[in-house]
């Protein structure tokens, strides 16, 4: 497959996950948070009944860059551990399989914090 069907396959899945977004933010009560969090138990969800897997298929990057992607990270790395450790795999799989990204984010929010000072209001 060519490049520009890789482009456009991932504009159109992660741009309708953000539609999602936008939509609940526009026409719902809910706060960001719920909203952000919801989307993570999304993507265990539909990874677990095994919908997520042809959106990153079709979608790639579209459909695992999104907050919806980390929960299917966590659900395939619990699904993995599971397969190769039995029962511990629930507790260290979805932990293994996103470290670096969990990794990333706390040492590049405190950077930001040390370098860039908050005005309080």
């Amino acid at each position: 497959m060519s490049v520009l069907f890789h482009c456009i396959s991932a504009f159109i899945v992660g741009g309708f996950i953000c539609l999602i977004g936008q939509a609940l933010i526009d026409y719902t009560n809910l706060t960001p948070a719920r909203i952000l969090s919801g989307f993570v138990v999304f993507g265990v969800a539909l990874t677990a009944v095994g919908l997520y897997q042809p959106l990153v298929d079709f979608g790639g990057a579209g459909a695992t860059v999104p907050l919806s992607g980390f929960g299917y990270a966590l659900a395939k790395g619990v699904e993995a551990q599971i397969a190769e450790n039995g029962a511990i795999g629930i507790i260290t799989g979805g932990l293994t399989a996103t470290a670096a990204g969990i990794t990333v984010a706390l040492v590049l929010g405190f950077v930001c914090s040390v370098l860039f000072k908050p005005d309080e209001k």
